[in-house]
């Protein structure tokens, strides 16, 4: 019994492996030229979000029994092909929830009060106080669209913040800390609107040039999701016509981010898909995958 280790993966979660007397070969920068070669000899692979596992991966892993993805997303693995495939694709998604949570709620206070544009005055030596007029989150509507479990944990905590919380959600009947509305009420009631969904051919620019134009002038994104859901194009428009106050952003249709345009606005912010980026998280998602891998490989 072996795992292939295809991205930095946290020690302790090795050495849980091994303990269950399993071989562990750490190969945290493979390529994809390296990884198609020797794939072929592990029934078991750990991979994080810089691994695409494609059709030509799973091909070439003429033993593999199961792909464990370190993290939520499984955009960079063919499911279905590896289902057809008799391939279990598993993955960790309860681990990363907290950090991603917080990150967003970070974000929305960052938004309200003007955070790094305050400090990028500050550090060029101005005193700018009155240029900068923030505002309170208590009273306002955060609408998410996606009320899984990083949804759910972000409405529990905007609500301790005093706001009122709507969500969209096809696949729920109900929730207990948040409203559930249509997608156009949503748009219409929402002061600051949070993503919480994968990126699919449904969710695919579920934020268009239409849905901007629904929402209210000073609406406020974050997206600390899945890129793709968001026309980065028609947020830029929206934000130059005053429709959308600012976005926070830690997910885009490309990465690494290639076109940096709208980082020329001074209302966005952002990060480099660092939601699950959190020490407690990163040892909490090793030890899920570490476990994943045992009971993939001794049943």
């Amino acid at each position: 019994m072996k795992v292939l280790i295809c991205d930095a993966t946290d020690p302790k979660a090795l050495k849980t492996i091994e303990d269950a007397g399993i071989e562990v070969v750490n190969k945290p920068d493979i390529t994809p030229e390296q990884l198609l070669e020797e794939i072929s000899d592990y029934p078991c692979m750990v991979v994080r979000s810089r691994t695409k596992v494609t059709k030509e991966v799973i091909d070439a892993g003429t033993s593999l029994k199961a792909i464990v993805r370190a993290g939520v997303g499984l955009d960079n693995i063919d499911v279905g092909y590896a289902k057809e495939k008799g391939v279990d694709v598993l993955n960790t998604p309860s681990a990363s929830t907290q950090s991603v949570a917080e990150l967003t709620i970070a974000y929305m206070m960052a938004l309200a009060r003007n955070l790094p544009q305050m400090t990028a005055s500050m550090k060029a030596g101005k005193w700018e106080k009155k240029s900068f007029q923030g505002s309170e989150v208590a009273g306002k509507t955060l609408g998410l669209i996606g009320s899984g479990r990083i949804g759910g944990a972000v409405a529990e905590r905007a609500i301790a913040l005093g706001m009122t919380v709507v969500a969209y959600d096809p696949y729920v009947d109900k929730l207990p800390n948040a409203s559930l509305v249509t997608l156009d009420k949503l748009l219409v009631e929402a002061d600051y609107i949070s993503l919480h969904i994968p990126h699919t051919e449904e969710t695919h620019n579920i934020l268009d040039a239409t849905a901007f134009s629904k929402m209210k002038d000073g609406v406020r994104i974050i997206n600390c999701a899945r890129g793709g859901t968001i026309d980065e194009d028609a947020l830029y428009q929206a934000i130059l016509d005053g429709k959308v106050a600012g976005a926070a952003l830690d997910v885009y249709a490309e990465e690494p981010l290639v076109d940096a345009k709208l980082f020329s606005l001074d209302q966005v912010i952002g990060s480099p898909h660092v939601g699950a980026g959190t020490g407690e998280a990163k040892e909490r998602v090793g030890q899920v995958a570490a476990q994943k891998v045992i009971d993939a490989l001794t049943g």
